[in-house]
């Protein structure tokens, strides 16, 4: 039996590919990288995917959750590309990389609603 790194999909990922793609804008300015993926327990759905932003060599980066909705995955960059600029980054719902952080569902709906996305939480 393949393990899940040999699987190769026109449209299924393994979650530990995803780690470390670039996120760009439109414009294709790199805003960051993949860091994890928040799946819902019970769907089995990607819900988030909280990509790194900022800092330098990993120094001073914050961790933003993005709603995995908005990301559109671009062959040719071989990269997700989502509708956001960097000034619009900088005012996001984020967590520092080295702090411990507790995701709760109030924190959930904060990242929803200031990206317009639908609500996962209830």
């Amino acid at each position: 039996m393949a393990d899940a790194t040999s699987i190769t999909s026109s449209t299924l990922i393994a979650a530990e590919k995803v780690h470390g793609t670039n996120v760009y804008n439109p414009a294709g300015d790199k805003l960051g990288s993949v860091e994890d993926i928040m799946i819902d327990k019970v769907s089995g759905k990607a819900i988030y995917a909280v990509m790194s932003f900022g800092g330098f060599l990993g120094i001073g980066d914050k961790h933003h959750p993005l709603p995995w909705s908005s990301l559109k995955y671009d062959t040719q960059k071989e990269g997700y590309v989502v509708n956001l600029d960097k000034r619009m980054l900088e005012g996001a719902p984020s967590y520092e990389r080295d702090r411990d952080f507790r995701w709760t569902p109030d924190y959930g709906r904060q990242v929803d609603k200031y990206y317009g996305a639908p609500t996962f939480w209830m």
